[in-house]
């Protein structure tokens, strides 16, 4: 059985969830809570397998209790719920951890579906929402200083490194890029490590950074892939 916590302020969206999940197959409801503090507490007792978390809540909103559940508990599966159309908020929850976010009108067959997805360890971001996130961190990123790399250091880089970098862009973590490269963790992680030596450059957030503000990224990436 997944079992599966539900956090929203709004009791009507807690009780429907909470009798439409139970009615699955393989899926059970272990709690149902009303705002962030109230998340915390309910994963030490009873510690689910998916989140299924209203980004606004009081008290703590979905963002801030994504980055201390992840920080404490990087296990468990976290899906954003949200009646907005809120680029940042979902950027946010995303750059923490989350594995992805539904429209709170999304139907109960795609509800389902977002929550074996991501229990089976895989991210759940559509391309519309890929897109946009992509197009925000690109926004930040120019508001950065430019992080420069020597152009030598970057025709050193292999097909390969490129299509760890593009994950990297997606804000993919290790876990991810190794599922969607059939690659392990560990290679994963090899990998970034070399790219970062080569470039020259501190971590993941700056590779990124770099990748969107040179726009070399985008190129080399889309001639790799031809």
């Amino acid at each position: 059985m997944i079992k599966v916590l539900v956090a929203d302020d709004q009791e009507l969206i807690r009780t429907s969830l909470q009798i439409v999940l139970n009615n699955q197959e393989n899926i059970e409801v272990t709690d149902v809570v009303a705002n962030g503090q109230e998340v915390i507490q309910s994963i030490r007792k009873k510690r689910p397998d998916v989140i299924l978390m209203d980004i606004r809540m009081p008290k703590m909103d979905g963002v801030q209790c994504t980055k201390i559940i992840k920080e404490n508990y990087p296990d468990i599966k976290i899906i954003i719920l949200t009646t907005f159309d809120d680029d940042e908020y979902v950027y946010n929850a995303l750059k923490y951890g989350a594995s992805g976010y539904l429209l709170k009108g999304a139907s109960i067959d795609e509800l389902v579906k977002a929550i074996h997805t991501v229990y089976s360890g895989r991210a759940m971001i559509n391309p519309d929402i890929a897109t946009k996130v992509v197009k925000l961190f690109s926004q930040m990123a120019k508001g950065y200083y430019p992080i420069e790399v020597g152009k030598q250091d970057i025709e050193e880089l292999t097909k390969t490194e490129w299509k760890i970098i593009e994950q990297v862009v997606y804000g993919l973590s290790n876990k991810e890029i190794a599922d969607t490269l059939n690659l392990s963790e560990g290679t994963v992680r090899n990998y970034l490590s070399t790219i970062l030596s080569k470039l020259k450059l501190r971590d993941r957030t700056q590779l990124a950074i770099w990748a969107i503000q040179s726009g070399v990224g985008k190129v080399k990436m889309e001639h790799h892939y031809e």
